[in-house]
């Protein structure tokens, strides 16, 4: 509610605090920074990228964070620290390569964050659209970054293409020719509402003859008595235009095909439980009633039992022992990971070689990059109990990653 008049009270000392709390939220990050690149100088791997090297008895490999003029760093190395920054893999190396590319290949403007001039949030943009440069076009930019702090986004774009053309000419042209290969079409998978988001890069007449094509299906859905509004009905006429194509059965290509895990319980036959799943999104039975009133093929599978224990014999992973453990877990179960389970490697927790049994209890989805790391490294986890793991760095930092995604243990005392 509104203060009144007599009871406000000047909000400088508010804006004071908050100003002090930024200042010290400014310094810390560019401390952050600092020790970054002392942590980086401390974990060059010198040698070729991508091959393999001895570093403190294990096989290391050294990545190239960012580009050219930048040192190599170890690949194990970068994944405790990614961890104990509390980032994902992915966005944490691209945070690290940002400051690493900063510090090695634009001095001028690693020297305007340490001196305080320049915010580290535009150094790290500033980085990032820099990397794809050689060492000679990156010092380019730098040199004439004369006021990075108030440096244009479109000042920046234009200074960039000038440095290509003046040290890379070939490139730029490569560039141009091969731009038609960047467009792609992407289809999200569904919410929890049974909705997925589409995006992509088009060519411009393509572009323009999709977009005719929907505008007048959209007309027609509406003329046909849909009270939907134009931007719903534009997203319908997307679906109906794949259904049309669908039915012409080009070079035999089958009709639409569903294919559903089915998870049943007593609510569900009751009729008191409403929710489905797809794969392992919730979402509800009536979008799957939808779904399957549009589909010609419908394909579904029996119900799997995530507490089920049959074992095999053999080394190798049955069908219905990989998606048990993908319906469980979802992801890469390393810390802060994301990638999906149906894309990783399943790791036997306890080595099948020395007793490990092939069962899900003993099965854990890793990514091929993480999977590495627990096999190759000082990297360890323990299965505290079904799908919850405890992972330990080399440096001895802890984390739990569970259902509820990854919790790191308080620092060592």
């Amino acid at each position: 509610m509104p203060r009144d008049t007599a009871s406000a009270t000047s909000t400088a000392p508010v804006l004071t605090r908050l100003r002090a709390e930024a200042e010290v939220r400014h310094a810390s990050l560019i401390r952050e920074w600092a020790d970054i690149v002392t942590w980086a100088e401390d974990n060059i791997v010198e040698g070729v990228e991508g091959a393999a090297t001895v570093r403190e008895g294990f096989i290391d490999t050294g990545l190239p964070l960012a580009g050219d003029g930048a040192p190599l760093v170890s690949e194990f190395a970068l994944m405790e620290l990614v961890a104990v920054l509390g980032r994902s893999p992915d966005g944490g190396r691209a945070y690290v390569g940002r400051i690493v590319g900063c510090a090695w290949r634009l001095p001028h403007v690693w020297a305007a964050v340490m001196a305080g001039r320049l915010a580290p949030w535009r150094a790290e943009r500033i980085s990032d659209m820099v990397g794809p440069l050689s060492a000679e076009a990156a010092a380019f930019v730098d040199r004439n970054l004369f006021n990075a702090s108030g440096v244009g986004w479109a000042q920046l774009d234009r200074l960039i293409a000038e440095a290509i053309l003046r040290f890379d000419p070939d490139r730029a042209e490569a560039e141009r020719a091969a731009a038609a290969d960047q467009r792609y079409v992407d289809i999200d998978e569904p919410n929890s509402n049974g909705q997925a988001s589409i995006s992509g890069l088009l060519d411009a007449a393509d572009a323009h003859d999709l977009d005719d094509a929907i505008a007048r299906r959209a007309t027609l859905l509406g003329s046909l008595g849909s009270a939907a509004s134009l931007d719903v009905r534009r997203s319908q006429a997307v679906g109906e235009l794949a259904r049309a194509d669908l039915m012409l059965d080009l070079e035999g290509a089958p009709a639409r095909r569903a294919t559903i895990n089915v998870h049943i319980t007593d609510t569900t036959l009751s009729g008191d439980n409403p929710v489905a799943r797809w794969n392992d999104r919730p979402i509800s039975a009536e979008q799957v009633r939808e779904w399957l009133g549009s589909a010609t093929t419908v394909v579904v599978r029996p119900v799997i039992d995530l507490a089920e224990h049959i074992p095999v014999t053999s080394y190798e992973i049955p069908d219905r022992h990989r998606t048990s453990v993908e319906l469980r877990d979802h992801t890469c179960r390393f810390p802060h990971c994301g990638r999906k389970a149906r894309s990783c490697d399943l790791d036997h927790a306890r080595p099948h070689g020395r007793g490990g049994p092939t069962c899900p209890c003993n099965l854990v989805p890793l990514c091929r990059r993480h999977h590495r790391a627990k096999t190759h490294s000082h990297w360890r986890y323990e299965v505290t109990k079904p799908g919850t793991y405890q992972w330990t760095s080399p440096n001895g930092f802890t984390w739990q990653v569970d259902h509820r995604g990854t919790h790191p243990h308080p620092l060592r005392t």
